[in-house]
């Protein structure tokens, strides 16, 4: 339908015809002439519409979609618009044809709105230039860690969405199931023991941007329902390796996507937790310089934790009735010296876990994980599992039982770490149909009621 985008005509192709599509920014009648800026997700162009047009269609209301063909043509010297990548040409317009007419807009375009309406009626909020500036940042940046993955000999592999529910911390969402009538499929908080179970397979190294599920309160950095983690995997590392390679993966999506940040200390500081909490107070401290300057990244990683953390009433493990629950998860490995304490004083035992922080806020977090059934035995006895909570686990442990490497890994808070890097406000910039506070889908009004002849088919019945 177009030759071109509204962000694509430049002063060399003054002379050619040319068709553009878009949405109307703009129409701005002077006498018998009007001016179009039209838009597109690549730019705007400035249309000419002579007499004969502007009186045949008159005024065009704003954000209707059109389509335009005519002479490209070089604007004067002192009329170039040098801050915009068309300055220097409009399109003389020759025919115009309304493809769909706008309705009177319930959020304006440029005009501050309330988060309501912003997330009612996303399709319109994601038409603005830094809602448009940060889908294509995400894209730009999801390419870049995918090829430096590639590079590395990662394999993106991709895990179940229905799955089973285990008790790994937060609450699941759950899924009834038709056929197996009573029964329920989990989606993933993470695909944590997938990746896991990806190693025994002997795919070496594994990412994925893998969609996560947690029935979990929102906050400024984290979105309710779900969110995407990069998410890896490596067998036969350190903990070193890992944290090296994560590193590099930071640095360079930095390079080649915001090249105007600058880091505060490269090589990323490691920092004890013992030391984080007795000089920061936090164990996601923020080591910046100059924290009004906003294009400095502190990056630093936060390693040795606690393996274990003291369990309150309000703690998801509590019902197991033991004193301790995972600081990280069940899976992270204790540090070999600290193997003994398992026995004699598990609160002093110290873990391979690593967090990784930028400005004050944690964007990843992974270990090292355990591989001996053993010892994977020993922490479901110290958190508490009884025999029914371990046996969830059965297939884990079994597959361990035929061979499994030593492995670790980490994800990185795909949404959170993009929020931080580009100075947004709200993790919801850069989803495109964010969840709101109450976890509610606006644009689909989700979550809503069923027909009952669809609970019938799953055999359940609603308070």
């Amino acid at each position: 339908m177009r030759t071109h985008t509204c962000g694509q005509l430049r002063a060399k192709d003054a002379g050619n015809k040319a068709t553009l599509c878009g949405w109307v920014e703009t129409q701005r009648i002077q006498g018998k002439v009007s001016f179009i800026l039209l838009r597109d997700r690549y730019g705007i162009t400035q249309v000419f519409v002579n007499p004969n047009l502007t009186k045949q269609f008159g005024e065009i209301r704003r954000e209707s979609v059109i389509k335009i063909t005519g002479e490209v043509v070089k604007r004067p010297d002192n009329q170039v618009k040098k801050d915009e990548i068309t300055g220097e040409i409009e399109l003389s317009a020759e025919n115009i044809e309304i493809i769909t007419a706008a309705e009177p807009l319930p959020l304006e375009p440029g005009v501050e709105s309330s988060d309501d309406i912003r997330l009612k009626y996303r399709y319109l909020d994601l038409r603005t230039p830094q809602m448009t500036k940060n889908m294509v940042l995400r894209h730009k940046a999801c390419l870049a860690m995918r090829d430096y993955l590639d590079k590395q000999d990662f394999l993106e592999i991709t895990t179940p969405i229905l799955t089973k529910s285990t008790p790994e911390g937060a609450r699941d969402y759950l899924v009834p199931s038709r056929v197996h009538k009573g029964k329920f499929y989990a989606l993933p908080q993470s695909p944590q023991q997938y990746k896991q179970l990806l190693m025994v397979a002997g795919m070496d190294k594994y990412f994925q941007i893998a969609p996560c599920f947690r029935d979990e309160n929102s906050r400024a950095n984290r979105c309710p329902g779900e969110f995407y983690q990069v998410d890896m995997e490596m067998s036969f590392v350190t903990q070193d390796q890992v944290l090296e390679l994560v590193e590099g993966l930071i640095i360079d999506l930095i390079k080649k996507v915001f090249p105007e940040k600058k880091f505060t200390q490269v090589p990323f500081p490691r920092i004890p937790y013992d030391e984080a909490m007795a000089k920061y107070k936090v164990d996601s401290p923020d080591i910046r310089k100059n924290k009004e300057d906003k294009n400095e990244l502190g990056f630093s990683w936060v390693v040795d934790f606690p393996l274990f953390t003291k369990q309150s009433d309000e703690d998801f493990f509590h019902g197991a009735g033991k004193e301790w629950g995972p600081s990280h998860h069940m899976f992270t490995m204790p540090k070999e010296s600290d193997l003994p304490l398992l026995d004699s004083d598990p609160g002093k035992a110290k873990s391979y876990q690593h967090d990784l922080v930028l400005n004050g806020n944690e964007v990843g977090g992974g270990s090292i994980r355990i591989h001996d059934p053993k010892i994977q035995k020993k922490i479901f006895d110290l958190i508490g599992f009884n025999e029914k909570q371990a046996e969830e686990f059965k297939h884990l442990l079994e597959a361990f039982s035929y061979g499994v490497p030593p492995h670790g890994g980490l994800a990185l808070g795909l949404d959170r770490l993009l929020m931080i890097i580009m100075g947004n406000d709200s993790i919801r910039e850069l989803i495109a149909f964010p969840k709101d506070k109450a976890a509610r889908d606006p644009v689909m009004d989700a979550p809503s009621t069923v027909a009952k002849e669809q609970l019938d088919d799953l055999g359940i019945k609603t308070l």
